[in-house]
């Protein structure tokens, strides 16, 4: 039987990490998420990779 669902691409992201968020916090990147049009996880990718690359000076 055939696998249902979407169907595997070139940059799978498997990795799963939750976090907690005070509710400040989650106000905010909810807000920065509809006014950017974009998920809550693309939105976390790139603050991630900001910081990295605020770090490598």
């Amino acid at each position: 039987m055939a696998r249902t669902g979407r169907p595997k691409g070139t940059h799978n992201k498997d990795a799963v990490c939750s976090l907690r968020l005070d509710e400040e916090t989650k106000r905010r990147l909810e807000a920065y998420c509809r006014k950017m049009n974009m998920g809550k996880s693309q939105a976390l990718r790139q603050a991630i990779e900001l910081l990295i690359r605020q770090g490598e000076i």
